[in-house]
């Protein structure tokens, strides 16, 4: 039941309720804060709302108040937080923001924090209808307790609750999502005018509807796919709504040229992004702040967070990445490689079991395998610079601060501890030394001791 006339181009306000605890996750986080793809959903609300280039952003937080004020401004710094000291419903939380709004007269959008996958087209829908009110319903298969719609003809009359709607009302497949949009001038005025006349004894948006036809007001519905409205009210369904998240980004990632070869083993977080012809084998994991170019191969059971992977580079199998990992064109990092705040050359390879951590590594530098950048010294964090073209034998442990030079090579199982100039060899080892015929007599000396002891027991 979409409704059709536009409103003319107006400022948009978003108003995200986020204040409640959610007892039913059994947790001292609060329920907003609790993540969904790598994120807390409080951001997936914010993500799609800012979609639609808001004016204003608020949040409306009250149980912790502190932490969620942090995770809001750590994702949009322009987010302005109200606080609601008492839980007394919705209406009271939305009238919360009326002093950050006073001088505000476009629109105002009324979301939930645990309701996080309203989507661009839904928001846009709300903007452009040109009723008083617009209230988001939705048709689900199993229509359960939610509340429902109640139309005469192409306006909504009011919302009434399961447990206080009749049988005919029941059979009624249009249900309340709990958003809804109007003018924050009328906003304001109809929620001036709400009561605690429930059993709850607390003020709700869905009341409004209701209110707003007494007042001779225009009251519409825009429809969204039911998807859309999934609320999140307990660790059930927190994971119900990650499965949602990552099939519809695995499919939105196929659909965009990515090859997934086993796409129900590959997770997505809220901000990954993968460009065209880009391969993906089973049991990847990107974690938060992840870009991958077009062309590059992420190869199985790899895990990357923090990191961007440029246009023919190869990962893995087996392959971690962490924050700061910077590959150039083509590179290679191949099994059991561990990167972390490096940055890495065109064609500089690590291919097998290494760490590089805190490290430029110069073009086409080949990394043997075993090589360890000793970065922390137990208190600080230092720099390995590796030049282009250099050779780092297998084994080799790099004791940063450091500096490997262009074409310089260092021979394996070395402990380089001074900087090496282009072109040199480095050796840091002890001389091999042979005896012959001890082991055998050290095995017979160490079996008597061994015999001797258990005989004793």
């Amino acid at each position: 039941m979409q409704h059709k006339t536009k409103r003319k181009s107006m400022s948009v306000a978003l108003i995200i309720l986020a204040a409640g605890q959610g007892s039913r996750m059994n947790s001292a986080l609060p329920k907003v804060l609790h993540p969904i793809a790598g994120a807390p959903m409080l951001h997936h609300a914010i993500a799609a709302g800012n979609t639609i280039k808001p004016n204003h952003v608020i949040v409306v937080a009250g149980v912790g108040a502190d932490q969620v004020t942090a995770s809001a401004k750590s994702f949009d710094a322009t987010v302005q937080v109200v606080l609601q000291h008492e839980q007394l419903g919705t209406g009271h939380a939305t009238a919360m923001t009326r002093e950050t709004l006073k001088d505000f007269d476009g629109l105002a959008i009324v979301l939930f924090g645990d309701t996080p996958f309203i989507s661009s087209n839904t928001l846009q829908a709300l903007v452009q209808s040109s009723a008083d009110v617009t209230v988001l319903g939705f048709e689900p298969v199993d229509p359960a307790r939610y509340g429902r719609l109640i139309m005469n003809d192409d306006q909504l009359e009011r919302i009434v609750e399961f447990k206080d709607a009749t049988d005919a009302e029941r059979a009624i497949g249009l249900c309340n999502s709990g958003v809804l949009a109007a003018p924050a001038p009328i906003l304001f005025d109809l929620i001036e005018a709400l009561n605690t006349d429930n059993a709850q004894g607390e003020y709700y948006l869905t009341d409004l509807p209701h209110l707003a036809r007494t007042k001779g007001l225009n009251v519409a519905v825009v429809t969204c796919d039911a998807a859309e409205t999934l609320g999140i009210n307990s660790r059930a369904e927190l994971a119900a709504a990650e499965a949602h998240f990552q099939t519809a980004t695995r499919n939105n990632m196929m659909e965009s040229g990515v090859t997934l070869i086993a796409p129900d083993t590959v997770y997505f977080s809220l901000d990954t992004v993968i460009g065209r012809d880009a391969f993906i084998e089973p049991n990847v994991v990107f974690g938060p702040h992840v870009t991958v170019d077009s062309g590059a191969t992420i190869r199985a059971f790899s895990h990357l967070e923090g990191c961007h992977i440029s246009k023919g580079s190869i990962v893995g199998p087996f392959a971690r990445l962490r924050k700061g990992a910077q590959l150039s064109e083509d590179v290679r990092i191949g099994n059991f490689v561990e990167v972390k705040n490096a940055t890495l050359s065109t064609g500089a390879k690590v291919n097998h079991l290494s760490y590089i951590g805190d490290a430029s590594i110069g073009e086409k530098a080949n990394i043997g395998a075993g090589t360890i950048t000793c970065n922390y010294d137990g208190v600080m964090k230092h720099h390995t610079k590796i030049g282009s073209h250099a050779f780092i034998g297998s084994s080799t442990m790099l004791v940063a601060p450091i500096s490997i030079g262009d074409e310089a090579m260092t021979g394996s199982g070395s402990v380089i501890t001074s900087d090496v100039e282009a072109g040199a060899l480095a050796l840091a080892r002890a001389r091999q030394t042979t005896k012959s015929g001890m082991a055998r007599k050290l095995f017979q000396k160490l079996r008597s001791i061994k015999a001797k002891q258990t005989k004793g027991e």
